[in-house]
C-alpha cells in the first residue's frame, strides 16, 4: 500500500522522505527480477528507473535512517539480521523505486515547483515553529541537524515530495466509497460476542513424568537454534552533553537582561486571533456577500447557504505570522472582536474574514524570562565548548590514542559495556541500563567492527556519543548441559499445550453432541464463566487474539477451543450470543471508516499507477549490490 506517500506531510518528518517506514509497498515486488545484472550504467548503482540511477551510498544512507528511525518507533534496537527477515531492505529500495520513478513522471510532465514556494511549505510547518509561533530559525537547522540532513538535501526532498504530491492528488483525489463497505467494515470492527467458557490449565494436563535423557536430547537437536548463545560486543562510550556542560555556565544577570532587551519579542506571546473564513471564486459573489452581512445576515447563515459547515470555514485561533496570506493576514489583525472584512483579494480567490475571539499579546517580565533566558545562553555556549573538545578528542585520536586514551586527556567520563547482544541485552538477558541512544548505537555497533574508527552519533541536546568496538563473542550453540533448565521448561510447557489441545478437542465433541458446558465443566472441576463485550482484535487477560479470532470464526451457538494468553492454557467456549451493530452514515464513526476505505481504495489505485509506470519507464535492480550493502542473501 501506498498510504505512506499521501500521508507524508502529516508532519515535519514525514516531509523528509515520502512515504512510511514500514510501508510495504505493493508495487515494488513487481520489479524483483526484473534484471539481475547491470547494463549499461555504473557499477556503484543499485537500480536503474528511466534516466535514473539509485547509488550504493544513496541507499546505504537511506537504509540506515529507516532501520535507526524503525528502532524509535518500536522503542528497541533494529539489527540488521533482524530488519533482512522481514525483507526490510526490499521495502525501503521499493519506496524509493516509486519515489523515483514518480520523480521520473513529473520530469516527463515538466512539473516545477518555485523556490518561494517551497521556502513558504517549509516555513508554514508547525513542527518549525517557536515560542511565539513563528518560524524558528535554529529549531528547523536543529532538527533536521538530528534526522541526518543538511539544508540543501532537505529543501530539495520538500520540492521532489511537493512535485509527486501533485501527481498522487490527481491520481487518487476524492473517491466515492459505497455505502454498504462502510456498513461491511463498521460491523467487523464493532460487532460483540457474548460467551460462556472455562479455561483448561496445567492441572487437567494431568501429572507429566520428566523427560527421558534421550527425549530431552532429541527435543534440544530439533530446536537448538531456540537456545543458541546470541554474539556479544564489548563497547567503550565517550559522551559529551551540551546539557551537562550548560549545568557548570554562570550567566551573569547583565548578559541575560542585554538578551532580554534585544530579543524582548521572543518573550512574549503574540496576539492571537479565532478566525473564520469564507472563500468566493468572484470578487462580485463576494462583494454581493458582504452587503448581505452588512444588512444583518449572520456569517454562519452565509456559510450554510453555500454549502459548507463550521469546519470548513474555521481557521482556528492563529497567530498573524502563521496566516500564510499576507493580505488575509492583514484584514483579519485590522478587524475588531466579532467584526467581518471587506472583501479581501488573496491568492486563492476573494474572501471574507470574521474574527470571533481576540487573545492579547503577553509580555513576559525579566524576571518570569531570566531563567529561560540564562538556560539559553549556557546552552549556546556549552554548543560550543561541546564543537571545541570534540575536535580536541578527534586530534588525539588522529593522533594514535584509542577511543578511552583520547578521551581521559580531556577529562570526558569513558564507559565500558562489558557485553551486549543485538537486542541490546547483557550476558544476564536484561537490558543493559543507562545505554545512550540505544536506538541508534547498538545496530552502529554491530555494524562495526574492532579496530574501526566510527564518527560520532549526533545526540539530541547537540552533543556527541562516540563509540568504540573491542572486543566481540561470536554467536555460538549451547550445550544441552548449558541449558538443560531452560529446555527442560519449554519440553514440559509444550507437552502440558499439547495434552490441553487433545483434552479441549475431545471435549468440543462432546459439546457438538448436545452435551451442556456445565456438564463438562463439573467432570474437570471447573467453574463455568460468562464474557461479554467481546470484539476482534480486542484481547483481554484470559482471550488471547487467537481465542478472539476462533471465537469470531465460530457461529452463535457452536462450540470451539483455542490458545489462552499463556501456552500453558487452553480456553473452551461456546458463542451464547451475537450482537450486530448498526450504522449511522451520519456518525463521527461512519465519516472515519469511509475516511479509511477512502485512503485503502486511493492506496491500491496508486500502486497500480506507479506499476504501470515502473514498467513504462523501466527498472532494473542489482540485487548483488544489495547484498554488499547489507549482508546476506537477498533472494
Amino acid at each position: 500500500m501506498l498510504r505512506g506517500l499521501k500521508k507524508a506531510s502529516a508532519n515535519w518528518f514525514g516531509k523528509i522522505i515520502l512515504g512510511g517506514l514500514v510501508v510495504l509497498l505493493v508495487v515494488s515486488f513487481a520489479v524483483w527480477g526484473i534484471g539481475d545484472i547491470f547494463k549499461g550504467f555504473g557499477q556503484s548503482a543499485l537500480a536503474k528507473i528511466g534516466r535514473t540511477e539509485i547509488g550504493i551510498d544513496q541507499f546505504r544512507q537511506i537504509y540506515t535512517e529507516r532501520l535507526q528511525q524503525l528502532s524509535r518507533e518500536i522503542g528497541r534496537p533494529v539489527t540488521m539480521d533482524q530488519a533482512r527477515t522481514i525483507g526490510f531492505e526490499r521495502r525501503v529500495l521499493g519506496e524509493m523505486i516509486a519515489q523515483t520513478t514518480l520523480d521520473e513522471r513529473a520530469r516527463e510532465l515538466g512539473l516545477s515547483i518555485s523556490d518561494e514556494e517551497v521556502a513558504r511549505y517549509i516555513m508554514t510547518d508547525p513542527g518549525f515553529r517557536g515560542p511565539s509561533g513563528a518560524f524558528d530559525r535554529q529549531r528547523f537547522e536543529l532538527m533536521i541537524r538530528q534526522a541526518g540532513y543538511t539544508e540543501p538535501r532537505f529543501v530539495e526532498e520538500q520540492r521532489r515530495n511537493m512535485l509527486r504530491q501533485q501527481i498522487i492528488d490527481t491520481i487518487a483525489g476524492d473517491l466515492v466509497v459505497p455505502q454498504i463497505a462502510v456498513e461491511a467494515a463498521y460491523r467487523f470492527e464493532k460487532e460483540e460476542r457474548v460467551a460462556e467458557y472455562v479455561v483448561l490449565g496445567r492441572a487437567q494436563a494431568g501429572n507429566i513424568p520428566p523427560p527421558s535423557s534421550e527425549d530431552l536430547a532429541k527435543y534440544f537437536e530439533e530446536r537448538k537454534g531456540l537456545f543458541r548463545a546470541p554474539e556479544y560486543r564489548k563497547l567503550t562510550l565517550v559522551t559529551l552533553s551540551t546539557a551537562e556542560l550548560a549545568k557548570s555556565v554562570e550567566i551573569p544577570d547583565a548578559d541575560a537582561k542585554r538578551r532580554y532587551e534585544n530579543q524582548r519579542a521572543r518573550y512574549a506571546a503574540p496576539e492571537r486571533r479565532h478566525l473564520q473564513q469564507i472563500v468566493f471564486p468572484k470578487p462580485e459573489e463576494a462583494q454581493a456577500a458582504a452587503q448581505r452581512i452588512a444588512q444583518g445576515m449572520s456569517f454562519e447563515a452565509l456559510a450554510a447557504e453555500r454549502g459548507l459547515q463550521t469546519k470548513d470555514i474555521d481557521l482556528g485561533t492563529v497567530a498573524k505570522a502563521a496566516i500564510v496570506d499576507p493580505d488575509i493576514a492583514e484584514a483579519a489583525f485590522a478587524l475588531k472582536e466579532g467584526g467581518v472584512s471587506a472583501p479581501v483579494q488573496g491568492r486563492f480567490g476573494t474572501a471574507l474574514v470574521r474574527v470571533l475571539k481576540i487573545e492579547p499579546e503577553q509580555s513576559h517580565s525579566y524576571e518570569q524570562a531570566a531563567e529561560e533566558i540564562k538556560r539559553d545562553m549556557a546552552l549556546e555556549l556549552a554548543r560550543g565548548e561541546a564543537s571545541a573538545l570534540r575536535d580536541r578528542l578527534e586530534d588525539n585520536r588522529a593522533a594514535g590514542d584509542t577511543l578511552a586514551e583520547a578521551a581521559k586527556k580531556i577529562n570526558l567520563p569513558v564507559i565500558t559495556i562489558a557485553a551486549i547482544d543485538r537486542s541490546g541485552r547483557g550476558l544476564d538477558g536484561a537490558p543493559v541500563s543507562d545505554l545512550p541512544k540505544a536506538a541508534q548505537l547498538v545496530p552502529s555497533a554491530f555494524a562495526s567492527d574492532v579496530g574501526v574508527e566510527n564518527d560520532p552519533l549526533q545526540a539530541e541536546d547537540g552533543g556527541y556519543l562516540w563509540y568504540d568496538v573491542t572486543d566481540i563473542t561470536p554467536s555460538r550453540e549451547r550445550t544441552l548441559d548449558e541449558v538443560k533448565n531452560d529446555v527442560e521448561i519449554r519440553w514440559r510447557n509444550d507437552e502440558i499445550a499439547k495434552r490441553l489441545k487433545t483434552k479441549a478437542d475431545a471435549l468440543v465433541e462432546k459439546l457438538k453432541s448436545g452435551a451442556a458446558l456445565k456438564d463438562a465443566a463439573a467432570a474437570e472441576r471447573l467453574k463455568v464463566e460468562k464474557t461479554s463485550g467481546l470484539k476482534r482484535g480486542d484481547p483481554t487477560e484470559t482471550f488471547s487474539t487467537q481465542a478472539i479470532e476462533a471465537m469470531f470464526l465460530t457461529p452463535k451457538g457452536a462450540p470451539g477451543s483455542a490458545q489462552g494468553e499463556q501456552a500453558t492454557q487452553r480456553i473452551l467456549f461456546r458463542v451464547t450470543d451475537v450482537t450486530v451493530p448498526k450504522l449511522d452514515m451520519n456518525s463521527d464513526d461512519a465519516k472515519r471508516i469511509a475516511a479509511a476505505l477512502r485512503s485503502s481504495l486511493a492506496d491500491d489505485l496508486l500502486s497500480q499507477y506507479v506499476a504501470r509506470l515502473e514498467s513504462e519507464i523501466g527498472v532494473t535492480i542489482n540485487p548483488n549490490a544489495l547484498s554488499q550493502v547489507i549482508g546476506g542473501e537477498t533472494n
